[in-house]
């Protein structure tokens, strides 16, 4: 007789392998099902892991380039050694999945290898692998299979010339001309790499800004450190088509307001206008389940689909589709499962992009605030004026706070800087816990830290910020 599980999970990315061994904590019966063939998921395989690795290798390339002279460190001329710069990428990841393994071994989570397909609503059939054909029997079922790259209609990615994330993380040369096509954290991350290693790189934007749903003038000042860094912007443009040619890749673009169009020429062409939540061949219909207009998967507040005994979580559903967000949501779910009241307040979820400077955020905007007609005051702080920032020559960048007017809760941050993905981890407690601006002015910040920036940022709220 096949074994019974208390939960399958279909899908072994962060929110997956997270809720999987959080359920086997609890003790329940758990298997993971993942097509794959490697844990992690597009986070650790082909995101977050690979592209963080790349971002730093890049990053220390640029720095001994232009800033070790400046420190009175004499190397000469540094050079790129790509194939090794891949393989530290590859075995970092290589490590980290492993390592997923190992804790599923240690929980006792079943890893089955193969697509997981819904046949009813305790039941999971499998394809491929050494259970292939098989049928799981489960009490639950959890959705965890993540997002895909949103297509561009009319581009046809081929992951040599024209590429999404996951071409562009195992180039084999730096491209001369690099087309970015979307403004958004990936194309900006993934064209920091390569602009640091060489590329002349051009970012095609619909909008006529980049990263939507940022704090506007965050936002501003990111795009004008990323320009003194050589990134060229065509803001309001829509690319409406990719042609190879004899000398390369032609992208013709024209306004998204019409207007007339321009060609650009490229070695390589990233696409990076978003992604979308992975349903396909999950066998929804097979038990009535219907997404909704964006792919989604509707779910209640406890994470659960018109059919009581599948739930959903990560980018399959509602929210931003962040790895932090998906593992949170795992845990709650799980969790919710064995009767206990955890909470996963939405508000409190920072965005982070990796580039140089790093750009944090966490909350509100200041367009949320005046949409939403809510009195704010604003508390803002530069690096410039760190001393530790100062010290290390890494002083581009501000923090900006944003707090009620009238009870001074936090409503908001927004770092761009140093460390930034850091530092915001001290207002995402704040947020949580409902302090104030003045929680955070009259708490003693170590000296010199780059975090006293974010103490200053607090004190400006009240206009008393003492180093500028």
């Amino acid at each position: 007789m096949a074994k019974q599980y208390d939960l399958v999970v279909i899908g072994g990315g962060p929110g997956g392998y997270v809720a999987a061994i959080r359920a086997a904590q609890l003790g329940m019966s758990v298997a993971c099902v993942e097509k794959r063939g490697t844990l992690g998921g597009t986070c650790l395989n082909v995101g977050c892991i690979p592209s963080k690795a790349l971002l730093h290798s890049s990053e220390l390339f640029e720095t001994a380039k232009h800033d070790f002279a400046g420190h009175g460190i004499e190397i000469g001329t540094p050079s790129v050694n790509l194939e090794a710069m891949m393989a530290r990428k590859t075995k970092v990841v290589e490590d980290l999945t492993k390592g997923i393994e190992f804790l599923f071994k240690k929980n006792k989570v079943d890893y089955v290898v193969g697509e997981g397909r819904i046949t009813g609503a305790n039941q999971v059939a499998i394809s491929g692998g050494e259970l292939d054909g098989q049928m799981l029997e489960t009490k639950r079922i959890l959705i965890a299979t993540g997002s895909e790259v949103t297509p561009l209609p009319g581009v046809e990615i081929d992951e040599e010339r024209v590429v999404s994330s996951t071409g562009a993380l195992r180039l084999s040369a730096v491209p001369g001309k690099l087309v970015v096509i979307g403004g958004g954290v990936i194309g900006l991350e993934l064209g920091s790499v390569w602009a640091r290693l060489g590329a002349d790189v051009t970012v095609v934007e619909y909008l006529d800004r980049i990263t939507p749903g940022m704090d506007e003038g965050t936002a501003k000042q990111f795009k004008r450190v990323l320009t003194k860094q050589g990134f060229k912007f065509k803001l309001g443009q829509k690319v409406t088509g990719v042609a190879k040619t004899d000398q390369g890749l032609a992208v013709t673009i024209e306004p998204a307001k019409g207007g007339e169009a321009q060609s650009l020429e490229a070695d390589v062409v990233l696409v990076a206008i978003g992604r979308r939540p992975y349903t396909q061949g999950l066998g929804l219909e097979s038990v009535g389940l219907a997404t909704d207009e964006r792919g989604r998967v509707p779910i209640n507040e406890t994470f659960q689909t018109a059919v009581p005994s599948i739930y959903a979580i990560g980018d399959v559903v509602r929210g931003a589709m962040l790895a932090h967000k998906a593992e949170e949501e795992g845990v709650v779910c799980v969790e919710m499962m064995t009767g206990q009241k955890p909470h996963l307040n939405y508000d409190a979820i920072p965005g982070i992009i990796y580039t140089w400077p790093e750009v944090a955020t966490v909350g509100k905007t200041e367009e949320d605030l005046k949409t939403a007609g809510q009195d704010y005051k604003v508390g803002q702080f530069p690096f410039a004026a760190n001393s530790r920032a100062r010290a290390m020559g890494l002083s581009e960048g501000a923090v900006k706070l944003l707090t009620d007017a009238t009870t001074d809760r936090l409503l908001g941050a927004h770092i761009i800087g140093p460390s930034a993905g850091e530092l915001i981890q001290e207002l995402v407690t704040v947020l949580e816990f409902g302090g104030a601006g003045e929680d955070i002015a009259r708490t003693t910040h170590g000296h010199p830290t780059l975090s006293e920036a974010v103490k200053e940022a607090a004190l400006a709220i009240e206009k008393r910020a003492i180093h500028v």
